[in-house]
């Protein structure tokens, strides 16, 4: 099977350069500092015009974690209506409990709303207690994929874990790897993961940039495996 490189890109130039380099889908944010959240309409809207390949957009109204107020999640809701209502490929985002758990009503009534968008659950998954429980829960709620650094603080460190997660779920539920991917370490978690679609921000170094040269690279190296 055909394996995919996404690239987050956090402002227009990011998304335009990833394309250009050979990225196949874009996970548009802003505000790299927070880990990304959800971008301003405007922008959104620019990259709409100007994206080509899928284009995904997260939605997550502010750093931090990942438990959020009833005004918080009628802002992602209203975020997500925006987003189908003008052609957007797919939504990125993730809702727990104080528990460490999975909101499953707020989440439930977002992919509903969603839908036919591609739903992705993001690396809040990695914060959860019981990540394979959870992952299952995510299935029966309808979600496509899930990112996640195998509840490491990278997917490098992770990579045992996605390995049992690609076995466990992979039929039902796209796992991608993400978190501190670069060429220098893609082909070792490809190895042993054996995942099919892969996550990087293939930033310049300390900016919030794309690298064309680092792209090409994750290209080139998914491209041969």
């Amino acid at each position: 099977m055909q394996k995919l490189l996404e690239i987050a890109c956090f402002n227009i130039e990011s998304a335009i350069t990833a394309q250009a380099a050979g990225a196949n889908r874009i996970e548009l944010c802003e505000n790299y500092k927070e880990g990304g959240i959800t971008p301003d309409e405007n922008l959104i809207l620019e990259a709409r015009k100007q994206i080509h390949i899928p284009l995904h957009v997260i939605i997550r109204p502010r750093g931090g974690n990942f438990i959020y107020s009833t005004s918080e999640i009628q802002e992602m809701n209203k975020s997500i209506l925006f987003c189908k209502q003008n052609r957007i490929d797919g939504v990125v985002f993730g809702i727990l409990n104080k528990e460490s758990k999975i909101d499953n009503t707020s989440c439930a009534e977002m992919i509903a709303l969603a839908k036919p968008m591609h739903i992705t659950f993001h690396r809040a998954i990695d914060e959860c207690r019981d990540i394979k429980k959870e992952i299952q829960n995510l299935i029966d709620l309808g979600c496509n994929s899930v990112l996640s650094s195998g509840g490491r603080s990278s997917a490098l460190e992770g990579v045992s874990l996605l390995k049992e997660l690609r076995s466990d779920f992979g039929s039902k539920i796209n796992i991608i790897p993400g978190g501190g991917i670069r060429s220098g370490n893609i082909l070792q978690i490809i190895e042993i993961a054996k995942c099919n679609v892969f996550h990087s921000a293939a930033l310049v170094k300390d900016s919030d940039i794309v690298s064309t040269d680092e792209i090409k690279a994750l290209k080139n190296i998914l491209s041969q495996c």
